[in-house]
């Protein structure tokens, strides 16, 4: 029976290897065994709380242990837990898709799920290049991103990444692709606005796309905001323009909203707020309220129609997973639309948007933050020595864990990107855990300042 944190932490460091972790940090930087968690709360197994300040990787949108969901799993799991989908099918599936169609932006009628966001976009790009090649495109190989851009850690999802850490360390296995720069207003001229600057930043990718459409399927994007790539934002302007773009050179746009859907922008979808409509929209975390692997890739007649045909011409589109449409992820999924559908999500996520912001408004006069830039219910605070957009501490500095550790003291779990320090509570966190959650930070941003 486990009592204590160290009976956990001891069996763990001998089997486990944990994600996106240097191992060696655990040396002196000890685990964090969980026990239990209820809506923004964290609890280890000595009764220690931890506020969740990034929805543990973005994907528990509700919090954790929302009755609801809960609720919607246990039903499902009386009547069926899975069941192939090459050939079957089953009502939560169907209802989820049809659901999904109803919330996305318009002429998006179709619907392949896969079991998280790295396969979502491996599908997307499959699904892109085999719909031109079944037009007779055969040229058309390549694939657009940008640059600083972050799209899941399987090779065709880190192909079309331009986070340097992981191009550097895997580029060799990598099938080759074009980048254009990001939009990303964090470098932007000190007297040029969000809305100017993406526009601006439109004019490279114009020239890409002019003299290499022939050759490219598609130009993928995470609207709004870059998550992994320090939570640096841009203008909505930038996907009119790019939209206008696509359909000007005959290349497809792929929305990955992965990260940015559900209503973490302040709209359901984060391309809602340009008003267009992807070829291809990727959503998976928050799709099931952070309780299980499941993705969905949704496109339009346009795509579905180049593929339907007799099975022996190859047109099928040739993509598979043994969990695809899992039963019970589907319910997950539509108890956390139910959510959607019956309480003013949307309007309470903008008045938290707005109490986040007045909580970090002080941060802006700090002498070693260079900026406090905010979408929706995502923030971040970029630390810097001078406190200027154009100044860096080096990579090796780690401030970001200074920052880290700090906050475990104090009950709350910040993971900062870098030098950035940012936010992603749950839609359930409340003003007054907000105040805290900013409160410890900053004590956090001070000290790991200091020197």
């Amino acid at each position: 029976m486990i009592e204590t944190n160290a009976d956990l932490r001891d069996r763990d460091l001998n089997v486990f290897w944990h994600p996106c972790s240097q191992m060696k940090d655990h040396e002196t930087l000890p685990l964090i065994p969980i026990r239990r968690a209820k809506g923004v709360w964290l609890e280890d197994f000595e009764g220690h709380r931890y506020l969740d300040a990034i929805s543990s990787w973005w994907v528990n949108i509700f919090g954790h242990g929302h009755p609801h969901i809960d609720a919607g799993i246990r039903a499902q799991l009386d009547a069926l837990a899975h069941v192939i989908t090459a050939g079957f099918t089953h009502e939560p599936a169907v209802a989820l898709a049809e659901r999904l169609v109803r919330r996305a932006p318009p002429s998006l009628t179709r619907v392949f799920y896969a079991e998280n966001g790295s396969s979502a976009v491996e599908i997307a790009l499959k699904m892109s290049f085999h719909a031109w090649r079944n037009q007779g495109h055969h040229g058309k190989t390549r694939f657009v991103s940008l640059t600083n851009g972050y799209h899941g850690e399987t090779l065709g999802a880190l192909a079309v990444g331009g986070v340097d850490l992981y191009r550097d360390t895997y580029g060799p296995l990598l099938m080759p692709t074009l980048q254009a720069p990001s939009p990303d207003c964090y470098l932007r001229p000190a007297d040029t606005d969000w809305e100017c600057h993406s526009r601006n930043m439109l004019k490279p990718m114009a020239a890409l796309l002019e003299t290499r459409h022939a050759e490219i399927c598609a130009v993928i994007v995470e609207p709004l905001v870059q998550c992994a790539g320090n939570m640096r934002m841009y203008h909505p302007a930038y996907l009119r323009g790019l939209r206008e773009l696509c359909d000007r050179y005959d290349v497809h746009l792929i929305a990955d909203e992965i990260a940015v859907g559900f209503g973490r922008t302040g709209t359901f979808f984060a391309c809602e707020q340009a008003d267009i409509t992807p070829d291809f929209l990727c959503t998976g975390k928050g799709l099931t309220g952070g309780y299980l692997p499941l993705s969905a890739v949704l496109t339009g007649e346009a795509i579905y129609d180049c593929f339907y045909d007799d099975y022996a011409t190859l047109r099928a589109f040739l993509h598979s997973h043994s969990y695809t449409a899992n039963a019970l992820g589907c319910a997950a999924a539509l108890a956390t639309l139910d959510l959607f559908d019956t309480q003013p999500v949307l309007a309470s996520n903008q008045a938290l948007a707005t109490h986040l912001a007045e909580a970090l408004a002080p941060l802006r006069d700090h002498p070693h933050v260079g900026e406090v830039r905010q979408t929706g219910l995502i923030a971040a605070v970029e630390m810097t020595p001078q406190g200027d957009r154009h100044s860096a501490y080096a990579w090796q500095e780690r401030r970001g864990l200074r920052v880290y550790r700090h906050a475990l003291t104090q009950g709350m779990l910040l993971r900062p990107l870098g030098n950035v320090v940012y936010f992603m509570p749950p839609y359930v966190i409340t003003p007054k855990e907000i105040d805290r959650m900013v409160a410890v930070a900053c004590e956090g941003i001070d000290r790991a300042t200091a020197d």
